[in-house]
């Protein structure tokens, strides 16, 4: 599983409250392998979630290009899941109708669909206890961790992810990433995602790409050769401190 990304010489500009340009990202030109974990990491500003609404198709640059695989972006793809730093979860939905839902809507019958989400609850950590609880009974985690199967239960080959644990505390994050590498790792989606924490970065990318403040450009491409798979405790070890400082020194001079 897992397709890859390739953008080339991309830009977006916005147009400036005063009616002028106001350059956001760019121009960038990467490729990224099927299958890998790519972490994005930069100043605030810097257009990493512009980048990442490129690559979902649900924004046009302002020039350049971006593929999936051989297909030029253009419009979501069902091959691509997207999540975003707020759970946004439907409150009126419990937390498997809430997993389920895309199935749902591509037509899935009920009580398949709620199987299927049922089956996830595991692997997100989350007990079978909260299968039938409302969103408003949830932690800040839990949510996060409702979210994410909502996204995976669709089987993207790509996945998007913007921050998605960046509201969270920092034991519970560390938590959900663990569980996240657990699932990629079996899965083999290729995925993008956008973090400003660099131990977290580390921990879970195969390569990291630091940004410069706006507009964003790619000022490191830093691979992470560390053994999978991986533990909290390797944060402690020499090699990740090396990344980590490699990662740091490039975001304080982008």
């Amino acid at each position: 599983m897992g397709v890859g990304l390739k953008v080339v010489d991309l830009s977006v500009v916005y147009q400036a409250p005063d009616g002028g340009e106001l350059p956001a990202l760019g121009p960038v030109s990467f490729d990224i392998a099927p299958a890998s974990f790519v972490c994005l990491i930069g100043p605030s500003g810097c257009g990493k979630s512009t980048l990442i609404r490129v690559l979902a198709g649900l924004q046009q640059s302002t020039h350049g290009e971006a593929y999936l695989g051989k297909e030029h972006i253009l419009q979501p793809s069902r091959q691509v899941g997207v999540m975003f730093q707020d759970a946004n979860l439907m409150p009126w939905r419990t937390v498997i109708e809430n997993i389920a839902l895309p199935l749902e809507l591509v037509g899935v019958q009920k009580a398949g669909r709620l199987a299927t989400a049922r089956q996830m609850l595991p692997g997100l950590g989350l007990g079978a206890e909260f299968a039938e609880s409302y969103p408003a009974e949830l932690s800040g985690g839990m949510a996060q961790r409702v979210a994410l199967g909502r996204v995976l239960i669709q089987q993207p080959e790509v996945l998007l992810l913007d921050e998605p644990f960046g509201a969270l505390d920092a034991f519970t994050r560390e938590q959900i990433s663990i569980d996240l590498m657990q699932m990629w790792s079996s899965l083999h989606q290729t995925v993008v995602m956008v973090t400003h924490n660099i131990d977290e970065a580390v921990l879970l990318a195969d390569r990291i790409l630091v940004f410069s403040s706006r507009p964003g450009q790619i000022v490191a491409d830093i691979a992470v050769g560390l053994p999978r798979p991986r533990r909290i405790e390797d944060s402690y070890g020499d090699e990740f401190g090396h990344l980590a400082g490699q990662v740091r020194t490039a975001v304080q001079t982008a």
